[in-house]
C-alpha cells in the first residue's frame, strides 16, 4: 500500500511540474521581467547586471572572484553573477555566490548538481531544510537547505577526507525559497507568472565552507551567523513577510 501511495504521489508531483512547464511557456512570449530580489547595478553588458556584495561582513574581508568563462559560458547570456571569498581573521572561509537569472529560466539548476561537478558526494543523512534568523532590517526567518559533502582533498602534501558545508536559498523581489525538491520555487513563478503577466526574477544564493570531519556543526553554526550579517547588506527585504517567514520574539 505504500508503494502505491509513493507512486501517486509521483505521479501527481511530475504532473504539476509539466503543468506549471506548459504555463510558463505558453506565457514566454507575453511575459515581462520582473525585479531582483537582490542588489544590482549596470554593466557594459546591457544583457547583465553586477550583484553587488558587502566588502566586509562582520569580521570577514571580501575578496571578490571573476565568474569563470566556463561558468559564463556554459550559462544563458542573460545570466548575471555576484561571488565573492570572505575570510574571518582565523583563516574560517566561506564562499559567498549569487547567480541572478534574467529571461531565460535555465540560470538557475539545483545545486546538487553543482556539488557532483566539483567532485563533492552528499550526505543525504545529514543534509536538511533550516531557517536563518535574520534581526535586520526587520527580525524574520530565512529558510535555507543545508547541505553536508564528502571528498578527498590534498592538504600539506597528504590526501585527507573534508567535508563541505553548503547552504543555499532563492530569492526574488517579496518571495523567498528553500527546498530540496525546487517545487514550491517554480509553482510560485507559474502561479505568479499566470495571474500577473511577469516572470519572477529568481536570484540563487550559496555558501559554502569546508570544514575537518567532526567538526560540521560548528562550521555550520558559524556560517548561519556569518548568513544573518551578510543577507541584508545584499538581499532586498521583503516589504509584506508571510506567515511562514515573519516570527516575533
Amino acid at each position: 500500500m505504500k508503494t502505491k501511495q509513493h507512486w501517486i504521489i509521483l505521479i501527481v508531483t511530475l504532473a504539476l511540474l509539466a503543468a506549471t512547464a506548459g504555463v510558463l511557456l505558453r506565457l514566454q512570449s507575453h511575459q515581462r521581467l520582473g525585479k531582483p530580489g537582490v542588489k544590482t547595478e549596470p554593466t557594459a553588458d546591457p544583457n547583465r547586471l553586477h550583484v553587488v556584495l558587502p566588502a566586509e561582513v562582520l569580521d570577514y574581508k571580501a575578496e571578490f572572484i571573476e565568474v569563470d568563462d566556463i561558468t559564463r559560458d556554459t550559462l544563458p547570456a542573460d545570466t548575471s553573477y555576484g561571488q565573492a571569498r570572505y575570510t574571518a581573521p582565523d583563516g574560517f572561509i566561506t564562499l559567498l555566490n549569487v547567480v541572478l537569472m534574467g529571461r531565460d529560466r535555465t540560470s538557475l539548476h539545483k545545486p546538487q548538481f553543482c556539488l557532483a561537478g566539483m567532485g563533492w558526494g552528499i550526505d543525504n543523512a545529514l543534509s536538511a531544510e533550516d531557517k536563518v534568523r535574520i534581526q535586520s532590517p526587520a527580525a524574520y526567518d530565512l529558510p535555507v537547505v543545508r547541505l553536508i559533502a564528502n571528498k578527498q582533498i590534498e592538504q600539506g602534501g597528504q590526501v585527507v577526507n573534508a567535508r563541505g558545508i553548503y547552504v543555499y536559498w532563492y530569492v526574488a523581489d517579496n518571495a523567498l525559497s528553500a527546498s530540496v525538491s525546487g517545487f514550491e520555487r517554480m509553482w510560485w513563478m507559474g502561479k505568479h507568472l499566470f495571474k500577473t503577466g511577469e516572470l519572477q526574477r529568481w536570484a540563487y544564493v550559496s555558501c559554502f565552507a569546508v570544514c575537518n570531519p567532526g567538526q560540521e556543526e560548528a562550521a555550520y553554526a558559524r556560517m548561519k551567523e556569518f548568513i544573518a550579517a551578510a543577507a541584508p547588506q545584499f538581499q532586498q527585504m521583503p516589504d509584506n513577510l508571510s506567515p511562514n517567514l515573519a516570527q516575533t520574539r
